[in-house]
């Protein structure tokens, strides 16, 4: 397994590790959908972290050296994956501690709470720059989470340390290494108080037009 579950006084830890760079094949995005679920059944607060040096690399590049229906379905998990994020019935909060290329930067954008800490590493959505073309659901979510100039960046494939992606959008605070730990747990404490009914109901609300534009982009890998 490359994603691992723990859960500890109702917060659900789910690290991605797969001893590399985290790259995500279909199989892999199979087994963190597994996870999440399980953790939408035991926990009420969910820290999806990488491990040490990287979040992920995104989606796992020999894949698209191999024939239309693996590609496909690689993908196609890719977005039920994001969707699954933006509807599961808890708070996610993201703790990134190093790159996140695209696939692994549209799981940052898919959680509630994300933070980062500071380091010599690079997040974004690089596509353009090696010669992709980004696909549909990865603009409705860039769309609907990153701010106007880190939208912008997506048309050159520019990569942020952790502090400008801080204001492109894709982090919501950064934090010395070390302090970072703690400082998820707060937010994951914080959460917990929360009126879980009323997050649910205001979640489904808020991002129904993104699910719905995401929906409609995965018409073009079916």
């Amino acid at each position: 397994m490359s994603a691992h579950l723990d859960v500890h006084d109702d917060i659900a830890h789910i690290t991605l590790d797969d001893g590399k760079v985290n790259a995500l094949s279909e199989q892999r995005l199979t087994e963190l959908r597994t996870q999440l679920e399980e953790a939408s059944s035991c926990a009420r607060v969910t820290i999806l972290s990488g491990r040490a040096g990287i979040f992920s690399a995104g989606f796992d590049m020999p894949t698209f050296s191999r024939d239309r229906a693996a590609i496909a379905g690689m993908v196609t998990a890719g977005i039920h994956t994001v969707l699954q994020m933006l509807e599961h019935p808890h708070p996610i909060v993201a703790v990134c501690t190093g790159h996140a290329y695209p696939m692994g930067a549209f799981l940052l954008l898919s959680c509630d709470v994300r933070l980062g800490s500071r380091g010599d590493y690079r997040i974004g959505m690089n596509e353009v720059a090696i010669g992709i073309t980004v696909p549909h659901f990865a603009l409705a979510l860039a769309q609907a989470r990153l701010t106007p100039p880190g939208l912008v960046s997506v048309l050159t494939g520019r990569m942020f340390s952790p502090d400008d992606a801080l204001l492109a959008g894709y982090l919501d605070e950064v934090h010395d290494a070390a302090a970072l730990p703690a400082a998820a747990l707060a937010h994951a404490e914080m959460l917990l108080g929360i009126d879980l009914a009323a997050y649910r109901s205001t979640k489904q609300r808020l991002n129904a037009t993104l699910r719905s534009a995401i929906r409609e982009a995965a018409v073009e890998y079916a």
